[in-house]
């Protein structure tokens, strides 16, 4: 094969602030700098447009999509009809992956989670079979398989989840994110897999604060005398938001909760029920999604559009008290930006990561008095915090970098398809 290979990731989105568009930016990162030329195709992209090509049939906002997604769950009868309506919207789509090979020449797929999780039914199987046509190298990169998510296991398309959730075919090396997908991917459908967990660059660290986002503090409304705790995630259940808002009503310093991301996809009932709940509760949650996105800018009104990046170097506390979490994006930003962070015992944080050894403040599933205390020490005690988050960055540099998931990359990609493909490392 030719040493400069063109990459093509497909997904759904490859947008925003979901960890699967974040991640494949890192890959794609490591990619190119390894040699690889990286293309993207998706029904939402804010890639570069010389290297994207958008199909709106992808994504699972798409109207039809979410049509066929509403006639496959929740239902163990599927009509004729609808899996007519599937097969017609699956050769669409491949053709269209087969005008993206062509147009790029590519010459290896990288699923994100395309082959992982059944939101988009006709994308999967429409891969399914260009990769069984092509037998091109394909690596199927999974973030949360179906069987995570109750949602999904009541439906009458167990044909196709047997045959594309994911597919088990010899030109696909699976790469998952934690130990207990792993060994479930293993249990459940017979086949071996990589783990490669989520990484920051630690190399290089974050960018520092600039005259931009030196105002973060008085455009969010926070006071000089109030403390900056972030909780740094969408609002959706299973980030237990309630259990940040308990926190900041008990500790003993006047603070205030800033919430960085709205429900997004999931229904916005949970969000009404934590605005509730903070106004229970008697502590200022400040919901700040309308003025944090993925690039700088400025609103409609004429207010200063943050990125997430511009926000963290204010925080003076992180919390993370998920219920349930694939890896944990969030952990490693904290640690990124050398923050304390709050972490809840959440079971892949239990087996994959506290084992290494990280300092933070630790709950299980309810805030404790203890929990209380070592937060307000922590706070407090400027010289405590600092060691904690310096001994947890250079965990994290050995644990979670760019040059983990370079070497780990070198290693599927040579383990698979021999040294022709590893581009010019």
């Amino acid at each position: 094969m030719d040493k400069t290979q063109n990459i093509g990731f497909i997904s759904f989105r490859f947008a925003g602030t979901d960890g699967v568009s974040l991640e494949t930016a890192k890959w794609a990162t490591v990619l190119e700098n390894m040699g690889y030329n990286c293309f993207f195709m998706a029904g939402e992209l804010d890639t570069p447009n010389e290297k994207s090509f958008f199909e709106q049939k992808l994504h699972f906002q798409d109207e039809e999509i979410k049509e066929i997604y509403s006639l496959c769950f929740s239902k163990k009868q599927r009509e004729r009809s609808v899996t007519n309506r599937i097969l017609q919207v699956k050769e669409h789509i491949k053709d269209k992956i087969y005008d993206f090979i062509s147009t790029y020449k590519i010459t290896m797929l990288i699923s994100q989670n395309a082959l992982t999780i059944p939101l988009n039914i006709p994308l999967g199987i429409a891969l399914t079979e260009v990769i069984v046509e092509t037998n091109m190298p394909v690596i199927a990169h999974h973030h949360d398989f179906f069987w995570e998510r109750k949602r999904f296991l009541i439906n009458c398309v167990w044909d196709y989840m047997n045959m594309c959730y994911p597919p088990h075919l010899h030109n696909i090396e699976h790469i998952v994110i934690n130990s207990s997908a792993q060994n479930q991917l293993a249990l459940r459908c017979g086949i071996s897999s990589t783990l490669i967990p989520n990484v920051m660059n630690f190399e290089f660290g974050p960018p520092p604060i600039d005259d931009y986002n030196s105002h973060v503090r008085r455009d969010l409304g926070i006071a000089d005398d109030e403390l900056f705790i972030l909780q740094p995630t969408r609002v959706v259940q299973r980030k237990g938001i309630e259990h940040a808002i308990e926190l900041v009503a008990q500790i003993k310093q006047k603070s205030v909760l800033v919430i960085s991301h709205a429900s997004g996809d999931e229904g916005y009932e949970y969000q009404i029920r934590v605005r509730e709940y903070a106004k229970m509760m008697n502590i200022r949650a400040i919901f700040v999604d309308e003025i944090i996105q993925e690039n700088r800018g400025t609103t409609e009104d004429g207010r200063r559009i943050y990125s997430l990046e511009d926000i963290y170097p204010h925080a003076d506390l992180v919390t993370y008290p998920s219920l349930i979490e694939g890896f944990g994006n969030a952990f490693l930003e904290a640690l990124w930006f050398r923050k304390p962070i709050l972490v809840n015992n959440y079971s892949i944080y239990s087996t994959d990561i506290k084992p290494k050894g990280f300092k933070v403040i630790e709950m299980d599933d309810f805030i404790s008095d203890n929990t209380v205390k070592q937060t307000e020490r922590v706070l407090k005690d400027k010289n405590l915090a600092r060691e904690m988050t310096e001994h947890n960055y250079s965990l994290a540099l050995k644990h979670y970098s760019y040059q983990i998931l370079r070497s780990q990359l070198r290693a599927v990609i040579t383990r698979h398809w021999g040294n022709d493909c590893l581009g010019t490392i």
